[in-house]
């Protein structure tokens, strides 16, 4: 942002790259990571292992203990395991490129709304070639398990981009 930072958190299911949810702040603070994960849970069901990185957000107490309390295994990248969250990083790389570069925005409303519209594109209507050229939807409705990837909501993943 021109005058200042906001912080963007996503809840990706990371079978199907379908972003479940995520969450803009002007802090660091756990509060929003924490919302983007209720949101998550809530709308999609608990998924059964859940990754992350060693930020100070995620190993808070208070965000592994929502997790903890939903039953769900913690994963945590340790130091070299980039490829744990290849998939989050591809996500970042194409919002930077093709929403938050491409637009000024002046606030964070005008943000947000940039990220809404991104974010549903996305999902419903780009087409992702490990998916076998369907949408991250379609593949996250669709009952069939992935070949090789296990059934969509095994495992969820967060991330956080400045």
């Amino acid at each position: 942002m021109r005058r200042g930072f906001l912080y963007l958190v996503a809840v990706m299911d990371w079978a199907t790259r379908k972003v479940l949810s995520w969450r803009v702040s002007n802090t660091m603070e756990a509060d929003f990571c924490i919302a983007a994960v209720e949101e998550a849970i809530r709308r999609f069901g608990v998924p059964e292992i859940f990754n992350t990185d060693q930020g100070s957000q995620f190993t808070s107490p208070r965000f592994t203990g929502v997790l903890a309390a939903a039953g769900i295994r913690i994963s945590m990248d340790g130091r070299g395991r980039w490829m744990d969250n290849v998939f989050i990083e591809r996500l970042w790389r194409s919002l930077k490129y093709e929403c938050v570069y491409l637009h000024a925005y002046e606030t964070g409303s005008e943000l947000r709304a940039g990220l809404l519209a991104w974010v549903g594109l996305y999902n419903a209507r780009r087409p992702h070639t490990a998916l076998a050229g369907r949408t991250p939807d379609e593949v996250y409705g669709s009952a069939r398990p992935l070949p090789a990837h296990g059934h969509a909501r095994e495992q969820a993943t967060v991330g956080l981009a400045a």
